[in-house]
């Protein structure tokens, strides 16, 4: 008892000494400053240490005590988080086989031409709506009779995301077959980390740029993991690799250049939207390689990681949102304004059933015909975004986002060319044995 009480002490010690250390803060940089978001991206990091540091000890420890392997109910959550599974060892009998997880049928062309329509009808609808929400929150005003105030907590709305994303998740995996589970739950807390905080980052952007720059911006993705696999694996690519992400660039700074008159703000502000757009490259480029390599070595499905990656988000979230106050200010903020309540879940839904979607699509038709969905996707969003919101685009802007989406196109047809090319030698020099 004493020990717990020791323990509820410094948990509340920390949880004040972090709420003065921010109050101070934001009473010498503002609330609504430029450079508030520094602050809350601090305590955010803060926030997911402290649920970090206890588990990488206590993952040490385990390891080198093997704690894990120990008998009885009380080691099972431990030995789940260390190897994946309940039970010691998994015997290569219980795994399904990818064919058998699959399960593809033959179908006839209606009936894959009714599947493909499911299918994009339901990532357009969930991100097209997904989209629109996001903006709305972060960059409209809310009304409480002579009141208006803008929702400023951004973490607020990653934690619903995931939240109703591991309930969407954990239900399917509850109804359907999937490959026994055998990806320690610690490794996904890296990509967890690295998810939240890109999130963090798109949403806090919207506070400093258009919703069209922001998703110009995640066309130019292909350029940072370039240059990361160049620089840390040393990685080779096509010539039509190098010939779009220049494009992509040329595209990017005639859609800026070309959007002055949308500008929020100074240059400060304009700088700060630029830092959080990288800021989400980056995390998001770090997120899919991780991902990559948990597939390869543990083999779990695609609705395992998404189950796997947004339980750990959610206690992160959930952590940081406890220590910084953000439950009591999002639900005092959701008191005041019950249209709010509707726009969150609404983008939690769109949000979680879009990843549905997501697997759904890549597992039945392959991810070219997922990348060209998406990237139509894209071009509706940004034309939805500016008949609703009035974003202008000029000639220049407009020729710029058809520079990045031909761009885009250009990279997936030589990409599949390339493909059919070294299937063809494959297929000729086997003839030949």
């Amino acid at each position: 008892m004493a020990v717990r009480s020791f323990h509820r002490s410094v948990k509340r010690n920390f949880r004040s000494s972090c709420c003065e250390i921010s109050g101070a803060i934001k009473l010498v940089i503002g609330e609504n400053s430029e450079t508030s978001w520094v602050v809350r991206f601090i305590f955010t990091i803060l926030g997911y240490t402290t649920v970090f540091l206890p588990c990488y000890v206590l993952i040490h420890l385990s390891k080198r005590h093997n704690l894990h392997t120990l008998g009885g109910c009380q080691w099972r959550l431990l030995r789940l988080l260390l190897t994946g599974t309940t039970t010691e060892t998994v015997s290569e009998g219980d795994v399904a086989p990818a064919e058998r997880v699959s399960n593809v049928e033959s179908k006839t062309l209606y009936e894959k031409a009714l599947s493909l329509f499911y299918c994009c009808a339901g990532l357009q609808i969930s991100y097209l709506l997904w989209g629109v929400l996001q903006e709305k929150i972060m960059t409209r005003e809310y009304t409480d009779g002579d009141k208006t105030e803008r929702f400023t907590d951004s973490q607020f709305l990653v934690f619903v995301n995931r939240i109703l994303a591991f309930f969407f998740s954990g239900i399917y995996l509850l109804v359907s077959h999937q490959n026994v589970h055998r990806t320690p739950l610690y490794k996904y807390s890296f990509c967890s980390v690295s998810n939240t905080l890109s999130s963090w980052c798109q949403y806090e952007a919207l506070k400093f740029i258009s919703f069209p720059t922001q998703v110009l911006a995640k066309c130019a993705k292909v350029i940072p993991v370039m240059l990361m696999g160049k620089l840390v694996s040393q990685a080779k690519y096509k010539n039509y690799e190098y010939v779009t992400a220049v494009l992509i660039s040329v595209g990017m700074s005639a859609f800026l250049l070309g959007s002055g008159g949308d500008k929020k703000g100074n240059n400060v502000t304009t700088l700060s939207g630029a830092v959080l757009l990288c800021g989400y490259l980056i995390f998001d480029s770090f997120t899919a390689n991780w991902q990559s390599a948990l597939f390869k070595e543990h083999k779990p499905s695609s609705i395992q990681m998404m189950c796997g990656v947004n339980l750990m988000s959610c206690l992160f979230t959930s952590a940081s949102l406890i220590q910084q106050g953000g439950f009591f200010y999002s639900l005092s903020f959701a008191s005041r304004h019950p249209i709010f309540i509707m726009d969150c879940l609404l983008t939690a839904v769109s949000s979680a059933a879009g990843q549905l979607f997501i697997f759904a699509t890549i597992s039945k038709f392959g991810p070219v015909v997922f990348t060209i969905i998406m990237t139509v996707r894209q071009g509706l969003s940004i034309l939805l975004s500016c008949l609703l919101y009035q974003h202008h685009l000029s000639f220049m802007g407009t020729l710029g986002v058809f520079i990045v989406f031909l761009a885009i196109f250009s990279n997936i047809y030589y990409a599949q060319q390339h493909k059919k090319r070294k299937l063809d030698t494959i297929e000729i020099s086997s003839s030949k044995v």
